[in-house]
């Protein structure tokens, strides 16, 4: 029996993580493992992510590196490994790259995988960004136009009009409903 593949998409500073802790919180009854984007990046030598030179073999704003392109793939197959041996995982991500979505798909697309948007506003974004103090002020507004072109959810949440706690209470009634996923096989489509 596979476990079942959250992947919360949206730009930097839209709440994502906020959401995913929620949700693991919320979960009581089954664990789901957080196999996010920023699991993945903590991984990396720390001079990748304090040099800016080798940050730009990983990604900038609104592309990726090579470096980033390879330890995304392992992140999509960690996730898949996961949910194959009966593990559910929820993934805070950023699918700035077509070749990253397109990937992310591949791999998902056979498992019971939810493609979840991750919503907010340019201008809260910005304002999170700046109350942070620990992003790169613009990046959200880099990635803003990006990150949601493929246009394809299974569900979206909108972070700016909610509680983290109130939008994993959202995605917790949208899996109860027991939706078939469909967002990653029609990503797959020519």
């Amino acid at each position: 029996m596979s476990g079942t593949v959250l992947v919360l998409n949206g730009t930097s500073s839209s709440g994502k993580s906020s959401v995913l802790r929620a949700f693991q919180a919320l979960m009581e009854e089954e664990p789901y493992i957080d196999a996010g984007l920023d699991r993945f990046l903590s991984m990396l030598p720390k001079r990748y992510l304090s040099e800016a030179a080798l940050w730009q073999q990983v990604m900038a704003p609104t592309r990726s590196g090579p470096v980033g392109d390879r330890l995304i793939a392992g992140m999509h197959r960690t996730m898949a490994a996961l949910a194959a041996v009966g593990n559910s995982a929820i993934a805070d991500h950023v699918l700035i790259d077509p070749g990253w979505l397109r990937d992310c798909a591949q791999v998902l697309s056979p498992l019971p995988a939810y493609l979840i948007g991750i919503r907010c506003p340019l201008e809260v974004t910005e304002q999170r960004e700046r109350d942070r103090g620990n992003r790169t002020l613009g990046q959200a507004r880099q990635q803003y136009d990006l990150v949601h072109a493929h246009g394809a959810y299974d569900f979206e949440i909108d972070t700016s009009a909610k509680s983290p706690e109130a939008c994993a209470g959202q995605l917790k009634a949208f899996l109860a409903s027991r939706p078939e996923p469909a967002a990653f096989a029609s990503l797959c489509r020519p």
